[in-house]
């Protein structure tokens, strides 16, 4: 079945170019109207300029869809509200919400500024809240809404010289997690994407040669998938040169190691079973684990924890 958006409003961060300026224009092609928001500045966050959100609003109108565009910094709570007020005095709701806005500052963690840490964090991890808390009430008022946060490779896995970077896209996946909990009965969905494309965030990162393959343009039928109406709910989906996967967060099952004297040198001493692979799980929410935890330390003590 088709995947369509007919009716349906977005709102795509960092849209100017890039990822969500391809995000923008797949939504566009196939029926949303679209709220192009890019603050138009360097890719460390510095500058402004409208230029770049109304060059996409002109290339979704020339093939024959609906766009405005909006130059709100994504870190600024009122610019953001500002920018929902403006697709719902247009449109009169809004359906899909893209965080893709980012900046780089990229040094080790010995080298880099605190103020520098701080800019990432608050465009990466507060862009998100901020954009996703405008929407929130108003996808829940009318029981529809699909979110999706941006994560990186180096918040999931670690890249030199990124904590800031990757402390910030570890964060929204942590949002995420908590959210679709929330957002589920009012039929609210939030999933992840972590792309590996050639933009103006990783030149230098990335080979020359590599930058063919890691076109935009292969990562965002992924994105359109995610928000779609039928998507998933708490995924994160990799994506890149054509290629997709979905990386979770796995859990050992453990070892209960009452009613031992506990110490170190016991947790040294059960350390290969406390790392085996045997039984490992993807817990769905924190209660998981707690429950685990007491199930396996009652049984080991003998205890009957009742209903």
């Amino acid at each position: 079945m088709s995947i369509r958006f007919d009716e349906r409003v977005a709102i795509v961060t960092g849209a100017g170019q890039g990822l969500g300026r391809c995000h923008a224009l797949g939504l566009a092609a196939r029926g949303a109207k679209v709220v192009v928001n890019d603050l138009g500045g360097a890719k460390d966050g510095s500058g402004a300029s409208s230029d770049a959100a109304l060059a996409v609003v002109e290339e979704i109108k020339a093939a024959g869809g609906e766009a405005i565009a909006n130059g709100a910094n994504v870190a600024k709570i009122d610019e953001v509200e500002a920018m929902v007020k403006q697709a719902m005095d247009e449109w009169g709701r809004v359906d899909i919400l893209v965080n893709n806005a980012g900046i780089l500052r990229d040094k080790s963690f010995a080298k880099g500024s605190l103020e520098d840490f701080k800019l990432v964090v608050d465009v990466h991890l507060m862009g998100t809240v901020n954009c996703t808390r405008a929407v929130w009430n108003l996808m829940r008022e009318q029981e529809y809404g699909r979110i999706m946060v941006t994560t990186s490779s180096s918040g999931l896995y670690g890249n030199f010289g990124q904590t800031n970077y990757g402390a910030a896209k570890m964060g929204v996946v942590g949002m995420m997690n908590t959210l679709c909990q929330e957002g589920a009965k009012y039929n609210i969905r939030v999933n992840a994407l972590a792309p590996v494309a050639g933009t103006r965030m990783t030149e230098g990162l990335i080979p020359e040669a590599a930058f063919e393959l890691l076109k935009p343009e292969s990562v965002t039928p992924g994105m359109l998938f995610l928000v779609s109406e039928d998507g998933p709910n708490r995924t994160i989906l990799s994506a890149g040169a054509g290629s997709f996967a979905v990386a979770k967060i796995i859990e050992t099952a453990g070892v209960n190691l009452l009613p031992d004297e506990l110490t170190p040198e016991l947790v040294q001493q059960n350390w290969e079973r406390i790392t085996s692979a045997d039984g490992e799980t993807q817990p769905q929410g924190g209660a998981e684990q707690t429950f685990k935890f007491l199930e396996k330390a009652a049984k080991n003590l003998g205890i009957d924890l009742g209903a």
